[in-house]
């Protein structure tokens, strides 16, 4: 079975894709968001969510399994739950597990990791 690496550097790649199934990163709001509340930052996380499964082959309405590390839970999780309600479509709910960890930099309040079908 052929493994697909999308965006790759020597570290990581952003999109691992094996057997019709799709692994993304840990995906993070893009650098203008940084200093955004976590609403905003969640939005430019769920949008770079949206590309890289589109150029995967597949969109949100396929996503199997997501990982939502938050800085601070207590603080953010209602708002970072509130924009992933709008996001998501009804029906569509995926497994999901969410934590509250440290991030690899400081202003990072939100980061999603996504496993989807094709």
């Amino acid at each position: 079975m052929s493994v697909q690496r999308l965006h790759t550097n020597k570290r990581m790649s952003q999109i691992v894709i094996h057997q019709n199934t799709v692994y993304l990163a840990g995906q993070v709001a893009d650098d203008d968001d940084l200093n955004a509340d976590c609403a905003a930052q969640t939005r430019s996380t769920l949008a770079a969510i949206e590309r890289l499964l589109a150029e995967a082959g597949t969109d949100r309405t396929r996503i199997l399994s997501v990982t939502i590390f938050l800085k601070d839970i207590e603080a953010d999780f209602e708002a970072m739950n509130s924009v992933w309600d709008q996001w998501l479509p009804e029906g569509t709910a995926p497994a999901r597990a969410t934590v509250q960890t440290l991030l690899c930099e400081p202003e990072l309040l939100v980061e999603m990791s996504v496993i989807a079908a094709i």
